[in-house]
């Protein structure tokens, strides 16, 4: 009922006030960027400009760390490698002298060995000559004894 009462006065069909509320429009929005709208947008761009100071700071920050672990992983890299070149050549040395030490020890051996051979073929010899004096010995015993008896 009381939209009924104002149904009478409502115009479906644009009239020439329209173009006043379009000019209060534009005139509104004028008259708030100037007063409400600049104000604010000056201080958020001020604040932005701060924080991107202090954010390109940062930034500087973290690139200048990021510089630094880049560096730190290379020389890193540089120091494994350059410890593993050096326990590679010490595992050839010790290599190395291990062949040197088993190839001395059989030389050695041979040689003991060697030595060995010819003492017991000396020993065997002399056992040899013995044995025929011993023999040799045994017999003119055995014949004197047949002889005596």
């Amino acid at each position: 009922m009381f939209l009924l009462a104002f149904a009478q006065s409502i115009q479906l069909f644009p009239d020439g006030t329209l173009f006043i509320h379009i000019a209060l429009i534009l005139v509104m929005i004028w008259a708030l960027n100037r007063t409400f709208f600049k104000p604010i947008n000056q201080v958020i761009a001020k604040r932005m400009r701060q924080k991107a100071g202090r954010g390109g700071e940062a930034d500087d920050i973290l690139r200048d760390v990021e510089e630094k672990n880049k560096q730190y992983d290379k020389k890193l890299l540089a120091a494994r490698t350059k410890s593993y070149e050096m326990i590679e050549q010490e595992r050839e040395a010790a290599v190395a002298a291990r062949q040197a030490a088993i190839d001395s020890a059989r030389a050695e051996a041979s040689a003991y060995l060697n030595k060995e051979h010819a003492d017991l073929d000396k020993e065997r010899s002399e056992a040899k000559v013995t044995v025929a004096l011993d023999a040799h010995k045994m017999a003119e015993q055995i014949t004197a004894t047949i002889l005596k008896g």
